[in-house]
């Protein structure tokens, strides 16, 4: 059985909101003064909005998109955060394909949160959102780097006895952060490129189980949606495969997750 693009639960996702807005908060915090005054902002996957809000809060006069290809996601974006903004700018959200998305109008900053690893060769789109900036503009993404962690792992040797051949991504999904450097800094951009490891304490039964179901393990929900018993089947191997792996510390379990950032500003 082949990949298909994955449903989504917003309300399972945002299970986890404090954890997974982390990463992008550390990431606005490296991105440099906009050339706009009004800044036009463009933000590649935004899911349901909660993290995008968080960019009018930082540039509250800029015109902001959120763009994603799920409508579950965008109709919870559209319901809770959509609308102007305190600071006399605006937010709204658009349905996008980020593997085909191009800039129609100059950027001050287009931003990625998360998703550029659903998204193959994603590298190769960055000449086209890089060229979309403004003079000055700010191109910054992160992305997770722990594809070899035993949450993903796990995932990958299961999947297979349930003929999800290839289903799940690998750890060619996202590369080296030296590989993002290069890339970027091929394009004249000026570039700063990091990575940490978060340790999340995660509390309630079976937290991590939990975490992945509202990202990495959506294609195999999504893929056995029709086979409730070989779905129930997979997860139960899968739940006493993560307990092992990731077991519960006196104040709840530990889930290390490395990330990758990039924060590359076109030459003014």
């Amino acid at each position: 059985m082949t990949a298909a693009a994955p449903t989504w639960d917003p309300a399972q996702y945002l299970r986890h909101a404090g954890h997974r807005a982390r990463p992008f908060t550390d990431l606005l915090a490296r991105v440099p003064d906009l050339p706009g005054d009004r800044p036009r902002i463009a933000d590649l996957g935004c899911g349901p909005g909660n993290v995008t809000a968080l960019l009018a809060e930082r540039w509250p006069g800029a015109r902001i998109t959120g763009y994603d290809n799920s409508a579950e996601m965008l109709d919870k974006a559209h319901v809770e955060h959509e609308g102007p903004t305190p600071g006399g700018g605006s937010l709204d959200f658009s349905h996008a394909d980020v593997r085909t998305w191009t800039p129609g109008e100059p950027y001050d900053l287009i931003v990625s949160n998360a998703t550029l690893q659903w998204v193959p060769d994603h590298v190769e789109r960055f000449g086209a959102w890089v060229e979309g900036l403004r003079p000055g503009g700010t191109f910054a993404f992160q992305v997770p780097g722990n594809f070899d962690a035993p949450s993903h792992r796990l995932m990958r040797d299961l999947a297979p006895r349930y003929g999800l051949t290839d289903t799940l991504r690998h750890d060619d999904a996202v590369l080296a952060p030296r590989d993002y450097l290069a890339r970027l800094a091929d394009l004249g951009c000026t570039t700063d490129v990091w990575e940490t490891t978060y340790v999340h304490l995660l509390t309630g039964e079976d937290p991590v189980l939990d975490w992945v179901k509202g990202t990495g393990l959506r294609p195999v929900l999504t893929a056995l949606a029709d086979d409730p018993e070989a779905r129930d089947a997979l997860l139960a191997e899968y739940r006493e495969a993560l307990r092992a792996a990731y077991p519960p510390g006196a104040h709840g379990t530990p889930f290390p997750f490395r990330r990758i950032f990039a924060v590359a500003r076109k030459e003014a």
